[in-house]
């Protein structure tokens, strides 16, 4: 056999079709077509999406379902952004067939996944959240009795440079000019400011005082690893029993843990009622950060059955003056976590909760949020 040598080609002026060769596919996407095609799902989501489009007039969108999938395709393929969702569809054959495109035709532009989300609201999204439930519970996968809820951070698409403050409007720089002003530095260069600001006392960034002009949602958060960034809080309800992650909100990154956990686990509630399960969440397990005795009280009034350790200081809680059933709600919890069951469940959550957020912060590369406000990021 001789070697084949690459040289230069000019393409036909005309293909014809059968001239293109036939990609294989991907068995996992072929797989994942079948299934959204036994469900139903082109037809629910694009009844779900009628309201948002005129009737019959103008030039037809872009499918609905052709946007969700191409969603799905940022998550498996570990994509963050909307440029390479496009580009990653747009290069290769075998998505192509998954959206559902001939290989003459083009698949959608990034620009126009921004507008099909600006055009679809949150509650469009959550729907569609919702029939992946009704699928999973279809298959027998979704028990929802017993649930964990754990948070993380996600960094915004804002830069620190971008801080302006709240009372005035000034940036980082005008503020510190003053600063240095009314320290007696006259006209001082930006290494001077540096210098200033590095021995300054009381040297603090709240979100009390700063906001971020290009993100006014995204909220200064300290991250895992340490570092400082503007971010948001994701939270995730996940049934203990089966992975399936019930709820996965986002809030701004300066709400504490235990101010967030009622929205979300009623959130999970909720769905499996648009999921049409049959199935009602009963116990609620978290780390002791969401512990507090006005959460531990809202959490049994909704008649739930809790699982939070106490933190390591030691309380020494005066019930004179409480609100009635916040003394029962806490030595409840406190019975039930010292139990050998609480122990069972508290590392079935620390495993099963803390494995969602790996395949979606890392693995599905949602730790970097490239959309901006609580309401974008939510829907992606």
């Amino acid at each position: 056999m001789a070697m084949g040598k690459r040289q230069p080609k000019q393409g036909e002026l005309f293909i014809p079709t059968d001239a293109i060769p036939e990609a294989p596919g991907h068995p996992f996407y072929r797989q994942l077509n079948a299934l959204l095609a036994d469900a139903g799902f082109d037809p629910f989501v694009e009844q779900l999406c009628l309201p948002c489009y005129a009737p019959d007039v103008g030039r037809p969108s872009i499918p609905p379902g052709t946007y969700f999938r191409m969603l799905f395709v940022g998550y498996f393929e570990g994509i963050d952004s909307q440029r390479g969702i496009a580009w990653r569809c747009a290069d290769s054959r075998s998505l192509q067939q998954f959206l559902g495109y001939l290989p003459t035709e083009a698949t959608p532009d990034h620009s126009s996944l921004t507008r099909l989300r600006k055009r679809l609201s949150e509650t469009i999204h959550e729907n569609v959240f919702a029939f992946v439930l009704k699928l999973a519970d279809a298959h027998g996968l979704l028990h929802g009795k017993t649930v964990g809820v754990d948070s993380t951070f996600l960094e915004a698409n804002a830069a620190m440079k971008s801080l302006t403050r709240r009372d005035t409007g000034d940036d980082y720089l005008t503020f510190l000019r003053k600063l240095a002003a009314e320290a007696g530095l006259e006209d001082p260069t930006d290494e001077e400011l540096i210098r200033f600001d590095r021995k300054r006392k009381g040297k603090t960034m709240s979100n009390e005082d700063w906001e971020s002009s290009t993100d006014p949602d995204s909220k200064i958060a300290k991250m895992k690893d340490g570092t400082t960034h503007l971010a948001y809080k994701a939270e995730h309800v996940v049934d203990l029993e089966t992975d399936l992650v019930l709820a996965a909100e986002i809030h701004e990154a300066d709400q504490s843990d235990a101010s967030t956990v009622v929205d979300s686990v009623q959130t999970a509630e909720i769905n499996l009622v648009r999921a049409g399960s049959e199935s009602g969440i009963d116990e609620v397990v978290a780390d002791k950060g969401y512990h507090r005795l006005d959460v531990l009280k809202e959490l049994k009034d909704e008649g739930y059955r809790t699982y939070i350790p106490e933190p390591e200081q030691v309380h020494d809680h005066v019930w004179i003056g409480k609100p009635e059933g916040q003394e029962e709600a806490y030595r409840g919890n406190r019975r039930r976590t010292r139990g050998a069951r609480s122990k069972r469940l508290q590392k079935r959550r620390s495993e099963k909760v803390e494995r969602t957020f790996a395949h979606v912060c890392e693995t599905g590369r949602g730790r970097r949020s490239w959309l901006r406000g609580v309401e974008d990021v939510s829907k992606r």
